[in-house]
């Protein structure tokens, strides 16, 4: 393998061209383009602003535009938000920092099917974004708007019906004890409070975790993506939040339907991710005509935050800020679909010739038959032919042990393995991608997803595949990019 010039920086998993990502803002997919928006930082010390980038046919060719939003006046930083349909445009729902606080603030951006431009400021914003103002400040018995999650609402209480209308789930109150709220608007301009998310049935989260004011855990980033599930054919929301443990961030989902401000619970907090980086899931709204109306709901396209660290990190310790001047990259877009109550999760639709047209990504997927006490071990061999991650498949239990990369014992503190169950009697199947520092695991036909960043010092060499036991792997399939040896 010729060693590549920046050894840590995927190809088709989006990372910006320099700077420091923070967080995904929003996606939407109009037709057969994608539209990503970022909220990321120049330098360290700058502060954070909207970027966008827009991929075609699949979500795997990033190409940048000039940046979209970037703080005025007096604000000290943009934070993330969500993008979705609007009347001739793109609503553009961001959360503007002040010394004061935080709001919910929009603005439109028209003519987002045309080509972008890139210019040589990298300052430069986006003419065609323009601010539209407040679209949620505070109130009288809430304040600290930040967070906005907006989807299409019901047109009626037979969600068969369609949509009419938009709904917006926010954060309010303090960092440390988030009130979730609730907002309608008829056009996704002006909003209306209609008060606190409340939970019918038990949520899930841990004993003692909630405080006595919220009825959730300190979290980040909660979304909505509504899905029909296969077993019993319903319609439900799906509730993504990232909770704040221990200093790390940890992401889940929790099954139900939300009427008003009430969410009833069918099933309570499962992790979405179960490796060590995968944070602030994102939903994928689309534009009118994208998806056929009958299949609306089948499956979703969400996607995540690859740093697992929380608000505490220092991206300016990360090897790739050091070595190459970024930090942080996206996931690969995760097609979900819904079965008992549970998350399915593969990558988006194209990702097998993604990884042949790149440079230095590879995968490998195996059907595997591993019966009890055997295993399969996959080995991500660095530049110099040793260990710098193992994944060991037991039939009951799947983990991802990255404690050999040197990089983790000079820069971070989280390098026991990850470890996810397994269910019991279903198919044995596991796909690994391996693309600059990213590693994703799917198992068992997306039933679980582990998600770690892997710095390969000299790049991943090889990927090994051992057998123990009575374990067999009935079929395989290795893809690699086009200058790997």
């Amino acid at each position: 393998m010729t060693q590549p010039q920046q050894q840590h920086r995927p190809e088709i998993h989006f990372v910006p061209d320099s700077g420091i990502l923070d967080a995904p803002a929003g996606i939407v997919r109009d037709g057969d383009t994608w539209h990503l928006f970022h909220q990321y930082r120049p330098e360290p010390g700058q502060p954070a602003r909207w970027g966008h980038t827009f991929s075609e046919e699949t979500p795997f060719a990033w190409l940048d535009c000039d940046d979209v939003l970037a703080p005025v006046g007096g604000e000290l930083s943009l934070r993330a938000g969500s993008v979705a349909e609007g009347q001739d445009a793109l609503n553009l729902y961001f959360t503007s920092v002040t010394s004061v606080g935080t709001s919910v603030r929009l603005a439109r951006y028209t003519d987002y099917a045309d080509e972008c431009v890139v210019s040589d400021d990298p300052t430069a914003l986006d003419p065609d974004v323009v601010r539209f103002g407040e679209a949620v400040g505070a109130h009288t018995d809430f304040d600290r708007f930040r967070s906005p999650s907006v989807v299409p609402d019901w047109a009626k209480e037979d969600r068969e019906e369609g949509h009419d209308g938009w709904l917006m789930l926010a954060l309010t109150g303090d960092a440390d004890a988030p009130v979730p709220v609730i907002l309608e608007s008829p056009n996704g301009e002006s909003w209306s409070l209609l008060g606190k998310l409340s939970f019918n049935g038990d949520p899930g989260f841990n004993e003692g975790e909630v405080p006595a004011t919220s009825p959730i855990p300190p979290v980040v980033s909660p979304r909505l993506v509504r899905l029909r599930d296969e077993v019993d054919g319903e319609i439900y929301d799906v509730l993504f939040v990232t909770l704040e443990r221990a200093g790390r961030d940890v992401s889940g989902y929790i099954v139900g339907r939300l009427d008003g401000t009430e969410f009833t619970v069918a099933k309570g907090f499962q992790r979405v991710d179960f490796g060590h980086d995968f944070s602030r899931p994102r939903n994928t709204n689309t534009t009118t005509g994208t998806i056929a109306q009958e299949c609306r709901y089948d499956r979703a396209v969400i996607l995540g935050l690859l740093n697992g660290n929380g608000r505490g990190d220092d991206a300016s310790k990360h090897p790739t800020w050091e070595a190459e001047g970024w930090a942080n990259s996206l996931s690969l877009p995760r097609a979900v679909t819904l079965q008992g109550g549970v998350l399915y999760q593969t990558p988006a639709q194209g990702l097998p010739d993604a990884v042949k047209l790149s440079d230095y990504a590879q995968s490998w997927t195996g059907v595997l038959e591993v019966p009890e006490n055997s295993s399969v071990t996959v080995t991500l061999l660095d530049g110099s032919g040793d260990p710098a991650a193992v994944i060991r498949h037991t039939g009951d239990e799947i983990s991802l042990d990255r404690s050999m990369s040197k990089a983790f014992d000079h820069y971070f503190k989280d390098s026991a393995p990850a470890v996810a169950p397994l269910a019991e009697g279903d198919s044995d199947t596991l796909t690994i991608i391996q693309d600059g520092a990213s590693v994703e695991v799917f198992v068992d036909g997306g039933l679980v997803a582990m998600s770690s960043r892997v710095y390969f010092e000299g790049g991943c060499s090889a990927i090994e595949v051992n057998t123990e036991g009575e374990a067999v792997i009935e079929q395989s399939w290795n893809r690699k990019g086009s200058k790997r040896s």
